[in-house]
């Protein structure tokens, strides 16, 4: 009897980034792979959108679009490459309004995007009908997803079987287009006779012909047992990884999934042989990236802080980058409470961020004594409706703390009416830092990515990808490249010329002498000890400096935003007076007791 056809998507090139590092790959490292999987026969590829829009942005110095022109060059013509798309959230964490979401599926045709899977995190169908419909009047085709995660134990109240089946009919009524649906899993944590009973039903909802897609992670390593329920249950389509993006936080293997159904009758349709080709080769083009350990592993704790995996790696990395790495398991720990008392969005971008995000808070300054904005915000309603009531408590917390309302509007309709948000306001920002190129591509980028899409487009963006090449040893005295110096975790670029060093970028006057003086080891007067030092209380790396040296300010003036974990958070003056002295540039990396600013 001929064995039933399975339908994959190889998500390496966009899940696997950014569940193993944290969605930091240079472009053209991993085309050889892009190339070699097309040699073996695979023709749908998750090519981009998710975090690996703005990641090119912040860490890689690299545009996105040309990204997705050059995977679309080496796939060919005819290959389906799709994106990931967070619904009024396109391909950030903040929401949009509706010229942006219009913008975003445009600009997504125009750089060789065949599909979007378009998801909301909060299974609110409100939030997938503007989106919806621009994805299909862009000329592009529309995966429609209903999100899925385990609610940790002992907890009840949504994401049942009934609930999906729920969104989804909320989906049909709605009148969405769509040519495909997806089932996600982004935490790997839906049992798999959960998975089995909603497949089932949505293929009795939905007909013979759809094609029916389930994503999960191996997170909480039942992610192919969840694949083969939902193979049985009806599903057409699987999205699998291969190595060393497979496995761990990521999708499980091609050859994993081949393996499994073998005796089955479901049948992969691939050449086994050649993709094992391809994935030799797409292991020697990732040799020199630093793969986290936690990223290969599974974690039997997920089910109860479900931080999903395209997520996970991503908070990891930005912990290294802040010296911080000490308290990820307390972060973890913590992301229980915070989903029981959030109302039960889906752990998936940005969801899964909001959650983390207040977890990272809780830890560092006490239970709910810093609301993170992402997280006050779902709360009180700004992102859509939650999937249930959010704990009155929090809601509170989130109002008095943010200075903001609950409310029940669409998040669509509140952003179209905020001058901050829109294309109008992105060229704005463009203009305001001397961009006169109001191309559609820097239009958007300003507006998803704000002031780092703006260091990008101004040439100043820094290279924060770790890679083993990037981590030689040190040339020896007197090499014309420098050195590379690291100090308590924080790397410095210093390159000696005569009399001037060069730190970073920036260039200083030196003397350098034998032996120690005294005088290296005292601390500096602070002028007659009028002057009051601005030190940083948590790591970050400096995104915005809002004063200069002469400036009047007064107390609880903005001095200058550090981002810390993706949250934007303020330096303010502890005091009124002169700013004497900035002591830090945009994009640096400070650790806490760093000097900030000193006031007179």
């Amino acid at each position: 009897m001929a064995k039933k056809p399975i339908k994959i998507m190889c998500t390496a090139f966009r899940d696997g980034f950014q569940s193993c590092y944290g969605a930091r790959v240079f472009t053209e490292d991993f085309m050889p792979a892009v190339e070699a999987c097309k040699e073996a026969g695979i023709t749908h590829f998750e090519a981009g959108g998710g975090a690996r829009f703005q990641s090119l942005f912040f860490y890689c110095n690299e545009n996105a679009f040309d990204m997705m022109d050059r995977f679309r060059e080496v796939a060919g013509p005819d290959a389906n490459l799709q994106t990931l798309a967070r619904g009024v959230n396109v391909v950030g964490l903040d929401s949009q309004p509706r010229d942006i979401i219009d913008l975003h599926a445009r600009m997504f045709k125009k750089h060789g995007i065949t599909t979007i899977r378009n998801f909301d995190a909060l299974n609110d169908v409100n939030n997938l009908i503007d989106s919806g419909k621009s994805i299909h009047d862009a000329g592009l085709k529309h995966e429609v997803v209903v999100t899925m995660m385990e609610l940790p134990p002992g907890c009840e109240g949504a994401h049942t079987s009934e609930f999906y089946i729920q969104v989804l009919q909320g989906i049909l009524d709605a009148g969405i287009p769509y040519d495909s649906v997806c089932f996600k899993d982004a935490s790997g944590t839906s049992t798999p006779a959960k998975v089995y009973e909603t497949i089932k039903k949505a293929r009795k909802l939905l007909g013979d012909d759809m094609n029916i897609v389930f994503h999960s992670h191996e997170t909480a390593g039942i992610g192919t047992v969840g694949y083969k329920a939902a193979i049985e249950a009806g599903a057409s389509q699987i999205d699998c990884s291969i190595v060393p993006m497979s496995g761990g936080t990521c999708q499980p293997d091609i050859a994993t999934m081949w393996h499994a159904m073998r005796g089955s009758g479901y049948d992969l349709d691939i050449d086994i042989d050649k993709i094992m080709k391809a994935e030799l080769i797409t292991k020697e083009c990732m040799k020199d990236y630093f793969l986290p350990p936690e990223a290969k592993a599974v974690e039997p704790m997920i089910p109860w802080s479900p931080m999903p995996g395209g997520a996970l790696t991503a908070n990891t990395q930005m912990l290294r980058d802040n010296n911080l790495m000490d308290k990820y398991t307390d972060c973890i720990a913590a992301m229980g409470e915070v989903v029981r008392r959030g109302g039960f969005g889906t752990s998936v971008t940005p969801v899964s961020q909001f959650y983390f995000q207040q977890a990272f808070n809780n830890v560092l300054f006490g239970k709910w004594n810093k609301i993170a904005e992402g997280y006050g915000k779902m709360v009180l309603g700004y992102f859509g409706k939650t999937p249930c009531a959010p704990d009155p408590e929090i809601v509170k917390l989130a109002s008095e703390q943010l200075k903001l309302e609950p409310t029940t509007e669409k998040a669509v309709d509140i952003n179209d009416r905020d001058p901050s948000k829109g294309i109008e306001s992105a060229k704005k920002l463009l203009t305001d830092n001397g961009i006169t190129d109001f191309s559609e591509e820097n239009i958007f980028i300003a507006a998803t990515c704000k002031e780092k899409g703006i260091q990008f487009l101004k040439g100043e963006a820094k290279v924060g990808v770790r890679k083993g090449a990037q981590k030689a040893a040190a040339p020896a005295t007197g090499a014309s490249d420098g050195y590379t110096i690291t100090v308590n975790g924080k790397a410095y670029g210093v390159e000696l010329k005569g009399d001037k060093a060069t730190v970073n970028g920036k260039e200083y006057a030196i003397d350098i002498a034998a032996g120690i003086s005294k005088d290296s080891v005292t601390p500096a007067a602070s002028s007659g000890g009028s002057e009051t030092e601005v030190k940083a209380s948590i790591p970050g790396t400096v995104l915005r400096i809002s004063v200069s040296a002469g400036d009047s300010i007064r107390e609880g003036d903005e001095l200058l935003a550090l981002d810390v974990m993706k949250m934007e958070t303020p330096v303010v003056a502890p005091c009124s007076g002169t700013v004497k002295s900035v002591l830090v540039n945009q994009s640096d990396k400070i650790n806490t007791g760093d000097m900030l600013v000193t006031i007179g």
